[in-house]
C-alpha cells in the first residue's frame, strides 16, 4: 500500500510533462491567417515550403510559428505633400493590401512582422510625393483626383514589386488645399461658370434674332411674289367676287361697283 504513492507520483509527473509537451507542440491557425515556421535547430525561417494554412498543426516544441493575417487589410494614410508650384497639399488615402501568401516566409525573413510600417507606408508616401508634385492645386482640386489616385496606385505597385506585398487598391478620400488657395480657386470657378452662362444667353439671343430675321425675310419674299403675280384684271375679278358675296347677305344695303372712270354704277341688293 505504501508503494502506490511512490509509483503514482512519477506517473503524474510524466502525464503533466506530456500535456505540456503536447500543448507546446500544437497550434491552431485561425481563419484568414497563415503561419511561418522557424526551425530553431534547422535553417531558421522556412521559405521553400508553403506557410501553415488554417487549422490545427503539430509542431516541435523547440520551433516557433509566426502568424500573419493574409486576408485583405486596410491602412489609412494622411500625408502632406507639395504641388508643382511648391504649395503644401494634404492627402487622406486608404490603402488596401495583403501579404503574398506563397512568399510569406520570405516576407518574414527579409521584412519582419511589422512590414506595413517598414515597406508599405514608405512606398505609398514616396509615390504620393512624386505624383502630386506633377500637378497644380487647381488640377488637384477639380479634375485630376481620379488621375492622381490611379497614378499613385501604379507607382506604389511598382515600388512593391519585389517586396512580397500585394497592393489591391489606393483610394484618395480627400485632398485639402490651403484655405486661401481653395477660396481663390472657388472664386475662379464661379467666375468661369458665370462667364459660360453669359455666353450661353448671348448665343441663345443671337439664335432667336436670326430666327426672327429668317421668318421676316420669308414673309417679305412671299409678299413680293404675291404682288408680282397680281394683275389689274385679277384684282378686278377678286373685287367683283367679294362684292357678289356681300350682296347675297340678307341685310339691306346698296353696293356700287364702278371702275372710277365715269362708267355707270351697278346697284345690287335690297333697300
Amino acid at each position: 500500500m505504501n508503494k502506490l504513492p511512490k509509483i503514482g507520483i512519477p506517473l503524474i509527473i510524466i502525464a503533466i510533462a506530456l500535456i505540456i509537451f503536447v500543448a507546446k507542440s500544437t497550434i491552431t491557425i485561425e481563419s484568414g491567417e497563415a503561419g511561418v515556421l522557424f526551425e530553431t535547430f534547422g535553417d531558421g525561417v522556412v521559405t521553400d515550403e508553403p506557410p501553415l494554412s488554417e487549422g490545427f498543426h503539430l509542431v516541435a516544441p523547440w520551433n516557433k510559428i509566426f502568424v500573419y493575417e493574409v486576408r485583405q487589410q486596410e491602412v489609412s494614410e494622411k500625408m502632406q505633400v507639395l504641388s508643382s508650384n511648391g504649395l503644401e497639399i494634404k492627402l487622406d488615402a486608404s490603402v488596401w493590401f495583403q501579404p503574398q501568401y506563397d512568399k510569406l516566409g520570405s516576407l518574414h525573413q527579409e521584412k519582419g512582422i511589422d512590414y506595413v510600417s517598414r515597406v508599405l507606408q514608405p512606398a505609398v508616401r514616396s509615390a504620393a510625393r512624386s505624383v502630386v508634385g506633377r500637378y497644380t492645386p487647381e488640377q488637384l482640386y477639380s479634375s485630376k483626383r481620379d488621375a492622381i489616385q490611379e497614378e499613385i496606385f501604379i507607382e506604389t505597385k511598382e515600388i512593391l514589386k519585389d517586396q512580397y506585398v500585394q497592393l489591391n487598391e489606393i483610394l484618395v478620400r480627400d485632398v485639402t488645399l490651403p484655405p486661401t488657395i481653395k477660396d481663390a480657386i472657388e472664386r475662379k470657378l464661379r467666375q468661369e461658370q458665370e462667364s459660360l452662362e453669359y455666353e450661353f444667353r448671348i448665343e441663345k439671343a443671337e439664335k432667336e434674332a436670326q430666327k426672327q430675321r429668317i421668318e421676316a425675310q420669308g414673309k417679305a419674299d412671299a409678299n413680293q411674289i404675291l404682288s408680282a403675280s397680281l394683275t389689274d384684271k385679277i384684282l378686278q375679278d377678286k373685287g367683283i367676287e367679294a362684292t357678289i358675296k356681300l350682296s347675297e347677305s340678307p341685310n339691306s344695303k346698296v353696293i356700287v361697283i364702278g371702275s372710277g372712270d365715269g362708267g355707270l354704277p351697278i346697284i345690287l341688293g335690297n333697300q
